[in-house]
């Protein structure tokens, strides 16, 4: 049938209407050419924004939005975990990666392994040497523009004002109100106001936090590595049962390395290197489908999802086998995207002839090699930040679960990590088994993508092993399918989990995956969980990603389904 023109144009703005309203996670882009900042709370945005308004670079802006993600996010990230940090400076094309993961102290390792699995999660014995000051130092350094003191103001001015409780924020307090009242006075003091969860629209503040961050302010990295912040950390570490000690923290440095690179469509895919994972995983999946493999949109057809699946399932026991803070370890990530490698996961993920087990081979994937990888509470955050000029910073960061390891040293107001769960305890040939000095593993992926030598785009996101999974959808719909990025974030997340005993592996997803899809996927052997409603975000991370028209426009995509926000001018 044909239409008048006038009436074709209603019919194609109806149905583009139908089709958006149909995105399970709608996603509002925020434009600006000066500048865009991507995080996790409204007011850490703010924060960032406004360092680019007053001259700021990139690195400037992101160091203020770090800190200031560390006080309105208490329980994700902060001066007491792990950051990593991906840098494209446009004046040179380079793209940098900064490793300021944590790094276990001078722990007695066979003390650590009698203590019971159960107990790796809370206390001074589950910390590690924090990375995040170090890193950001270590940035504003190198490339930093303001003065080192006026990137930290913000935050300490949010500190002391307190951030604002948002109703995803409480969320997160209640999931985690018992280990907030498990014992630690101070985290208690600091997080339940009066005895009680913080209501929705009230502010939390922390003096404790804004006088250990005026010391960073003034004394650079010393400022919490050495001297009375680090006095307290150790005097904590050691009441507690922790292994930190002075030399730990003043020893730690963060690096400055390349990131992984691997090239799929067009595009230069940089993501974070060895101790994380999470693009040891999804890069080689995008490559291996780089000539073909997937049906035609949409990406969420219960084939293409088969077939991510099976990739995954294929690609898992490469992870486990090479990613950790060894210096093998890069090397051989990197064999795993030659194009060898490549043909050889291809190989690897193809149909078996009769229905498939769906697991992975337990004696190189037993759940302790991959910590708290299913976890709901895994703690993190992604934030993103452009400027006027080109530099982008993709940066991940980290306490391992939500509030860490549940304990604050005295006079700090540091929540600390608890980042020793995330090693190997089992097999002493694990690159990542648990060793003192050594930086743990973590899914995390913070990827920069670059095409004709100028940023595309950059993306990120929290959740544990829902981290390179989720990534992968995106990337896959986005740059292998085409589809606008805002669609590829805002649709229904899935994730892939190995099955336990002889059971089929699962696709867990949003509730918004169609019936239609669940039973094909059943009948190709997988079990299929609905995990929460689409954009619940307590189990599927929000996506943050930042991108860059060739005319310059910058587009901030913030994600829903968490507290996150994007600003721009």
């Amino acid at each position: 049938m044909r239409f008048p023109p006038l009436l074709a144009l209603v019919f194609v703005a109806l149905s583009v209407a139908r089709l958006s309203g149909a995105l399970p996670v709608p996603i509002a882009p925020v434009e600006g050419r000066g500048g865009m900042v991507v995080a996790g709370h409204p007011e850490a945005a703010e924060v960032g924004l406004a360092v680019l308004r007053a001259g700021g670079n990139a690195i400037d802006a992101a160091v203020a939005t770090s800190l200031a993600v560390g006080v309105a996010e208490p329980y994700g990230s902060g001066l007491g975990g792990k950051l990593m940090f991906l840098y494209h400076e446009a004046r040179t094309g380079r793209t940098y990666a900064i490793d300021a993961m944590d790094a276990a102290g001078a722990v007695d390792v066979a003390a650590y392994l009698k203590r019971p699995a159960t107990a790796r999660s809370y206390g001074y014995a589950e910390v590690c040497v924090p990375g995040l000051a170090a890193g950001l130092w270590t940035a504003h350094q190198r490339w930093g523009r303001l003065p080192w003191a006026a990137t930290i103001d913000p935050a300490i001015r949010l500190a002391r004002t307190g951030f604002e409780v948002l109703p995803k924020t409480r969320e997160q307090f209640q999931e985690q109100e018992r280990k907030l009242r498990r014992g630690d006075t101070e985290i208690a003091r600091l997080y339940l106001p009066g005895g009680h969860l913080p209501a929705v629209g009230s502010r939390l503040p922390n003096e404790d936090l804004a006088r250990t961050m005026e010391r960073l302010a003034r004394h650079g990295r010393d400022g919490f590595y050495r001297g009375s912040v680090a006095e307290a950390l150790v005097v904590a570490a050691k009441a507690g049962g922790g292994w930190l000690t002075a030399e730990d923290l003043a020893g730690y440095e963060a690096r400055v390395v390349e990131p992984l690179s691997v090239t799929v469509r067009g595009y230069t895919l940089l993501a974070a290197p060895p101790p994380t994972s999470g693009a040891t995983l999804f890069l080689p999946i995008l490559k291996a489908l780089e000539p073909g493999g997937l049906a035609p949109a949409p990406l969420r057809s219960s084939e293409n999802i088969d077939v991510l699946g099976r990739l995954w399932r294929a690609a898992l026991p490469d992870v486990l086998r090479t990613v950790g803070d060894v210096p093998a370890s890069r090397f051989q990530v990197e064999r795993l995207l030659a194009p060898d490698a490549i043909e050889g996961l291809r190989g690897r993920a193809q149909p078996a002839p009769a229905k498939p087990a769906r697991k992975v081979a337990r004696a190189t994937t037993r759940q302790e090699d991959f910590p708290f990888a299913e976890s709901a509470h895994a703690a993190t955050t992604h934030f993103l930040v452009a400027d006027r000029e080109g530099n982008v910073v993709c940066a991940t960061q980290s306490q391992s679960l939500h509030f860490g390891a549940g304990v604050v040293p005295p006079g700090t107001g540091v929540v600390m990590n608890n980042s020793m769960s995330n090693f190997a305890t089992t097999d002493a040939r694990s690159p990542n088994y648990v060793a003192p000095g050594r930086r743990s593993r973590s899914t995390i992926g913070p990827t920069i993508a670059v095409r004709d030598g100028r940023v595309a785009f950059a993306v990120g996101l929290p959740g544990s092993a829902r981290i390179p999974t989720g990534l992968l959808q995106v990337l896959a719909d986005h740059v292998l399918l085409g589809r606008p990025l805002e669609e590829a974030i805002g649709d229904t997340r899935f994730h892939f989990q190995s099955a336990e005993g002889d059971g089929p592996d699962q696709v867990e997803a949003e509730a918004s995956l169609p019936e239609g899809v669940a039973e094909r996927l059943r009948a190709l052997g997988w079990k299929v969980v609905s995990r929460e409603p689409a954009g619940t975000g307590k189990y599927f991370g929000g996506v943050n990603a930042i991108e860059v028209r060739p005319d310059g426009t910058l587009r901030g995509l913030a994600d829903p389904r968490r507290t996150n926000a994007a600003r721009g001018f």
